[in-house]
């Protein structure tokens, strides 16, 4: 494997703040750009000698002279910062389209002027919208239905216009991540039906037949760190959906009902949104190899682990852990 200079947008959020860890430890240089608005602690465990390799900025993606400054030096971008969820994105559409949209562009041109070899870029598997067919692959159609993915699908194709033999863009569509991280999430399903499952005992199904697609987010980091070293003419231009397990609603509480105790219970609510779908993930198999290897009850297990160790305290409460509530307390413009 070669030695990387990696710069990451939104690096301390919730997928960053696990894949920069293995980065450093993998031999890497890294780089991490960031509002830090759930707090500027997420990279403290990391061990001394690794954190040498590390370099921190606290900034703002729509800063263009920022970006001008920070980037040169690297060989990878990878743009995981967003306004990640519709809720947050609803608050204010404005501040979404800034950093989502309008961002994007002049951070792909600056990364390619400043001689990045390599941007991989965070999409969303929300670009499909819903779909009839029951295997959703990378050949159908893009029917997004919200802002927040409609934003994404066009950034997918702004990408492509700056695709070029010294500039190799590759763009993954995740499922919903889930498991453990130092910037918790506990706003996305399987995170939230394990919060509720273990310090409630008591979980709520919402319909139960629909299918949601997920991935443990060990198999989500895993899989950047991969595309680090795949050859350009393998990846270049390519857009891959990046699934595991997809299960039903009701199969994601039985599996956490499992993993926390039986006498956790399960309610049903009737819910009006019956959106099911299955990501296929086999292009990626087929075209580098990648298969994810770490289940939704091994990412139970690992937010169970924190709870006992007293990782994530106040946990049903604590804004850090809930997109929607530190963007209102945040005020960001």
């Amino acid at each position: 494997m070669s030695k990387h200079n990696v710069y990451i947008t939104g690096g301390a959020g919730y997928v960053g703040a696990r894949l920069v860890p293995k980065l450093l430890k993998a031999g890497h240089k890294v780089s991490v750009l960031d509002l830090m608005m759930y707090g500027e602690d997420v990279f403290e465990k990391i061990d001394g000698n690794l954190k040498s390799n590390l370099n921190v900025i606290k900034g703002d993606i729509r800063d263009q002279d920022l970006l001008k400054k920070t980037i040169p030096g690297h060989d990878t971008v990878i743009h995981l910062a967003c306004i990640s969820n519709d809720p947050s994105f609803d608050l204010n559409p404005g501040l979404g389209r800034s950093i989502n949209l309008d961002a994007f562009s002049p951070l792909a041109e600056i990364s390619k002027a400043s001689g990045v070899s390599r941007f991989i870029y965070a999409s969303s598997s929300s670009v499909y919208g819903v779909k009839k067919e029951e295997n959703v692959h990378e050949g159908l159609s893009l029917e997004p239905l919200t802002d927040y993915s409609k934003f994404k699908a066009e950034c997918e194709k702004l990408l492509v216009g700056f695709q070029s033999d010294d500039f190799t863009t590759v763009t993954i569509r995740p499922a919903t991540v889930c498991g453990y991280s130092p910037r918790q999430r506990l706003d996305v399903i399987v995170n939230i039906l394990t919060n509720h499952a273990y310090h409630n005992k008591k979980i709520k199904i919402f319909g139960g037949k629909q299918k949601r697609p997920n991935i443990n987010i060990e198999d989500m980091t895993d899989l950047y760190i991969n595309l680090l070293d795949q050859p350009s003419e393998k990846i270049a231009g390519k857009i891959y959906n990046a699934g595991y397990e997809n299960h039903t609603v009701e199969e994601l509480g039985f599996a956490v009902q499992k993993i926390i105790g039986d006498d956790v219970q399960i309610e049903y609510v009737d819910t009006d949104d019956n959106r099911s779908y299955h990501i296929s993930s086999k292009k990626i198999e087929e075209d580098i190899g990648f298969t994810p290897k770490h289940t939704i009850e091994q990412a139970v297990l690992g937010i169970k682990k924190a709870f006992e160790e007293g990782l994530l305290p106040n946990s049903l409460e604590d804004k850090r852990y809930f997109n929607i509530k530190t963007m209102l307390d945040v005020e960001l413009k």
